[in-house]
């Protein structure tokens, strides 16, 4: 966007260009000066046909009807015709006409298959920017698509915002995209060729634009699909941030100059295969590029001459895709680790294939893609591969049975891929971030995550969430402001603490309070890891400071209370001696229990329930059991446990419950938190039996209790 460009065949452009070696060759990249020349005779020579397309723009029409072969050139003839004439006399800093860099963003997006409206927007992209062309003329000239995308990609004014015109510009533009993806195709366009002509600017501002270019733009060609922008953003930043890494790379990958004839090689006996078998397929060598081989490098160590590329095999149908894998995995040694199936789970950016590894009979080990001819221009060009996804479907250049459009999924996710779930969590996000430098630096905190998970609610809808997260991020996901009171979560039925990190095809069920006044605790920052999420318990925590406050003392250690001994129930037995009968402490029995008696040291009898594991263990010793039964009064003892996420004023509304159902506390143990959860244990006087079942329902219903069972004591042995 910026007029300060450099010459295009800079060092670092060179280098990423007819060097890189995952660069596409069917089509020569454009000599700018020429085009330059071309622009300027174009506007000096004399009047000519109306319909006629400029020479400047020769290229940019022969790659766009390469895709769209009944596309309409008339209006890209008139933007260039405004665009030149509102540029002329503009030059880069390399001394090229202006024109040449919105001529040249037009290039790299038709030859990605973008359709006619990005490609004007194109090619006007910077001219209410840079020029006296104003948005109100763009509009009334080339319609409201053409000048919402043109608003989009304009950067806003240092005058107006300062130090924060940089993040605002991508806040704009973030938002725009909200509404129509094309607004950041043709930004990442727009960064690839001035990336390519960075050259003759000063070594820090290199760097600066570089650096932005990883830790923005590249995240976001990757989540949009967009893998040939990406892979050549990529070289151009790793040749400007790590020069000596990037020659060494060179240097390597100059030595393995032959490496392609041991992948031609397989790929001859791969298309052999597949043709003895019947299946139509083109298998092709598809080299590595930069950045890829010093991964590889740094992975694997010393690399062979198949590490520097991959085969690429491409089909008709989805079906084919399988059957060239299971003759690729029966006529040679496949390398199961490195199976992945991304056409029945694609990932969350669109992309689909097949993806093995094979060894061939010498040995040689080549990694192999599988995928058709549509999941191919999808995988390239991602959302610009959409065509025009806002057109009806018979509309011009809207989508079609035929397009390269995965099938929408069900979770919510991919059904509407003009609009992926990351984004939409993105904006919502920023919405509750108005300073810049926050939202600068959660914008930075949210794309550096590049892997996706989802998960499963339990009434059948998902979440997407990035790999890492844990259910405090789903709570927020889900809730929103509302997670402030979560007690907990159930991760695949099972109850897990808040810090509980999920997998992907986890099923979690999040657990609120009845209660909204509870908050966060400062500890959920520490296993949150979406901006969301971060920023709702930052907001929380600064609108309520007294949250965030430790303790004044330190909790006492677990403490017993014990008032009365008395067990309150009668128990008689038929003994002849009329021993002492006392409630098990093992299972606690309570009147209309069933229970059973054993005589025990001091010849005492202790009675237990029915089933209890301390009588099943003295039956197997040999221990005779004695008919006990209960009296003629109702009043019980009982022990009961409460398991409950920790919270303030948990233990008050505790025992506010069991004193509203008329209990009395006899004794009581708090043990110490673990990972967020608290076992509180009750010994309590009932003066009715009868009231049990309520007084555990009373319990349960506690915010922050999630189960109340009735205890089982360590007994000494023999009773």
């Amino acid at each position: 966007m910026s007029a300060e460009a450099t010459n295009p065949v800079s060092e670092a452009g060179s280098a990423t260009g007819s060097d890189a070696p995952g660069r596409r060759r069917g089509r020569p990249r454009i000599d700018l000066r020429r085009l330059g020349r071309a622009a300027l005779l174009g506007a000096t020579a004399g009047p000519g046909p109306r319909d006629r397309l400029p020479d400047a723009i020769g290229h940019v029409a022969e790659a766009h009807r390469a895709h769209h072969p009944d596309a309409d050139l008339a209006v890209l003839r008139r933007a260039y015709v405004l665009a030149e004439s509102s540029h002329r006399g503009q030059m880069r800093k390399s001394g090229e006409p202006y024109i040449t860099h919105p001529l040249a963003v037009t290039l790299i997006l038709a030859e990605l298959g973008a359709e006619t409206t990005t490609l004007t927007a194109a090619l006007l992209h910077d001219t209410v920017e840079d020029t006296e062309v104003t948005l109100e003329q763009v509009h009334r000239e080339f319609g409201d698509e053409v000048a919402y995308l043109v608003d989009g990609v304009t950067k806003l004014e240092k005058v107006d915002y300062g130090a924060a015109a940089e993040p605002e510009t991508f806040r704009k533009m973030l938002v725009a995209t909200g509404n129509d993806v094309r607004v950041m195709s043709i930004k990442l366009a727009d960064r690839l060729h001035n990336m390519r002509t960075l050259g003759v600017m000063r070594p820090e501002k290199q760097a600066r634009i570089a650096k932005v270019t990883r830790d923005v733009l590249i995240p976001l060609a990757e989540r949009l699909g967009v893998q040939a922008l990406k892979t050549e953003l990529e070289d151009l930043v790793f040749a400007i941030l790590h020069p000596e890494e990037y020659e060494a790379t060179r240097a390597l990958i100059a030595r393995n100059a032959g490496a392609g004839d041991t992948l031609a090689g397989i790929a001859e006996q791969v298309s052999a295969v597949l043709r003895e078998a019947g299946i139509t397929a083109e298998v092709l060598v598809r080299p590595r590029h930069f950045v890829s081989v010093h991964r590889v490098r740094l992975k694997r160590g010393e690399l062979r001459g198949p590490d520097f590329g991959r085969l690429l095999v491409l089909v008709g149908e989805d079906a084919d895709c399988y059957a060239v894998l299971g003759e690729l995995h029966t006529c040679f040694t496949p390398v199961v680790s490195e199976f992945k199936d991304f056409i029945a789970a694609p990932k969350f950016n669109l992309y689909q294939s097949l993806h093995t590894a094979v060894a061939a009979p010498g040995g040689a080990v080549a990694e192999v893609l599988i995928r058709t001819h549509r999941m191919h221009t999808v995988a390239e060009a991602g959302v610009v591969a959409l065509g025009n996804p806002y057109a009806t479907p018979d509309g011009p250049e809207g989508l079609s049975a035929t397009s390269p459009v995965p099938s929408a999924a069900e979770d919510g996710e991919r059904i509407d891929p003009t609009r992926p779930g990351w984004l939409s969590r993105l904006l919502d996000w920023q919405q509750s971030t108005p300073d810049a430098d926050t939202f600068w630096t959660s914008l930075h905190a949210d794309l550096a995550q590049d892997q996706e998970i989802t998960v499963f609610r339990v009434d059948g809808g998902t979440l997407g969430l990035p790999a890492g997260a844990s259910c405090v991020d789903a709570a927020y996901a889900e809730h929103g402001e509302a997670a402030h009171s979560c007690l907990g979560a159930r991760v695949n039925g099972r109850l897990a603490p808040l810090s509980t990190v999920l997998h992907d095809g986890d099923t979690v069920q999040i657990l609120l309070a009845q209660d909204s006044t509870s908050g966060p605790s400062p500890q959920w920052l520490d296993h949150a890891r979406t901006p969301a999420a971060r920023i709702a318990i930052t907001a929380w925590l600064q609108a309520h400071p007294e949250a965030a406050k430790p303790p004044a003392a330190a909790p006492r250690p677990p403490a017993s209370h014990t008032a009365d001994r008395r067990s309150g129930a009668k128990l008689h037995t038929e003994l002849p001696e009329g021993p002492y009968v006392r409630p098990a402490g093992c299972c606690t029995p309570v009147p209309t229990d069933a229970i059973t008696g054993f005589v025990v040291r001091g010849g005492s009898v202790t009675a237990h329930r029915t089933g209890c594991a301390t009588a099943a263990t003295m039956r197997r010793l040999g221990r005779e059991p004695v008919t006990v039964h209960w009296g003629d009064t109702a009043e019980c003892r009982v022990t009961l446990r409460a398991e409950s996420f920790g919270r303030p004023g948990l233990l008050a509304d505790l025992t506010e419950a069991i004193a509203a159902e008329g209990a009395a506390v006899v004794s009581a143990t708090v043990e110490p938190p673990s990972e967020q959860r608290v076992r509180h244990t009750y010994t309590l006087q009932l003066p009715d039996a009868a009231g049990l079942p309520a007084l555990m329902k009373a319990m349960r219903d506690v915010p922050g209790v999630y189960d109340v069972s009735r205890a089982r004591q360590a007994t000494q042995p023999g009773g």
